[in-house]
């Protein structure tokens, strides 16, 4: 029997339609992502970042953004969430009625450069116009920074923390409602996690947003809950572990959304989540990307015997 606390403790954030899809060659059909989308959305997901607003002859996974985002909308109670990386992609995005934009800003300059094709103080920039048309438009869409490789750059390598705060704070005074983190790369370690998270509460108070963790070297859970110690309630996942960056070669994909509801509803740390749903969203991700890997420890061993969701389970 499932019981699904309410309100529940911690928000999961499912990027796979985005994330997810623009990371994998192929391109998933409309009609089947928006049955994915349903299908996680009736598994308690409440927040979906449905798609990039980007030129399809870039990311010809996201042709399609503002039919699905239209899909989206039918949902009721979901917070429908875009990628927009630019000012024109803000536009659209705007256009098609999402809830909330998320913009990337990277704190490594090469990444910057190769991902959005400008500077870091050039997408401050973009920031700040993104802002102003928001608040021109649409005053009730949230505007969200995630500042991407936040923890390291395997095109650049280190990337100072200082800068990562000092870009945060930047965001911040552009005029957005939160800044997360991003381990684009995957090479965030539990120890930087607290440290970086730390220092971004301190700097931006209750504007401090998201964790997206990657997955790449197996220490993605282990990086959320070190982002959760230091009281971090938001979470970036994707069903299946699809996605990665075009522009960070060897990342690999994003931390499992089967897996991080089942580590916080297993410490009773309520999701929303119904983890059998959730589990079964997984067959029409497959229907649409035939083949695809999908990744997930908690679908393949199956819940624990006796587990019950809801209930402290030690």
């Amino acid at each position: 029997m499932t019981s699904i606390p309410n309100p529940p403790a911690v928000l999961v954030s499912e990027v796979g339609p985005r994330d997810g899809l623009q990371s994998v060659t192929r391109t998933m059909a409309t009609a089947d992502k928006k049955r994915w989308i349903t299908a996680l959305y009736d598994a308690g997901l409440r927040e979906i970042e449905v798609a990039s607003f980007v030129p399809a002859r870039l990311l010809p996974q996201m042709a399609d953004a503002a039919e699905v985002v239209r899909h989206a909308l039918t949902l009721p109670g979901l917070t429908v969430m875009a990628l927009v990386p630019n000012l024109r992609g803000a536009e659209a995005a705007l256009a098609a009625g999402v809830h909330k934009l998320t913009i990337p800003v990277s704190a490594s300059a090469a990444h910057s450069l190769a991902n959005v094709r400008k500077t870091r103080e050039e997408m401050i920039e973009e920031v700040r116009r993104i802002v102003a048309l928001r608040d021109r438009n649409a005053p009730g869409v949230a505007v969200e920074a995630g500042i991407s490789t936040a923890f390291g750059c395997n095109l650049q390598g280190l990337v100072p923390e200082d800068e990562v705060i000092r870009l945060a704070a930047q965001c911040v005074a552009a005029g957005v409602g939160e800044v997360g983190l991003s381990d684009t790369t995957g090479y965030a370690n539990p120890a930087q996690v607290r440290r970086l998270f730390k220092r971004l509460r301190a700097e931006i108070g209750a504007r401090a947003g998201a964790a997206h963790m990657h997955n790449t070297r197996g220490l993605g859970l282990a990086n959320c809950l070190a982002a959760h110690d230091e009281g971090v309630r938001t979470f970036d996942a994707s069903l299946g572990g699809l996605g990665g960056c075009p522009y960070a070669p060897g990342a690999s994909g994003n931390v499992v959304t089967e897996d991080l509801v089942f580590m916080f509803e297993a410490m009773g740390v309520s999701t929303g989540v119904d983890l059998g749903k959730l589990i079964a969203a997984r067959e029409p991700l497959k229907a649409g990307l035939p083949g695809e890997p999908v990744y997930g420890m908690t679908p393949q061993a199956g819940l624990p015997k006796g587990f019950v969701q809801g209930m402290l389970n030690v």
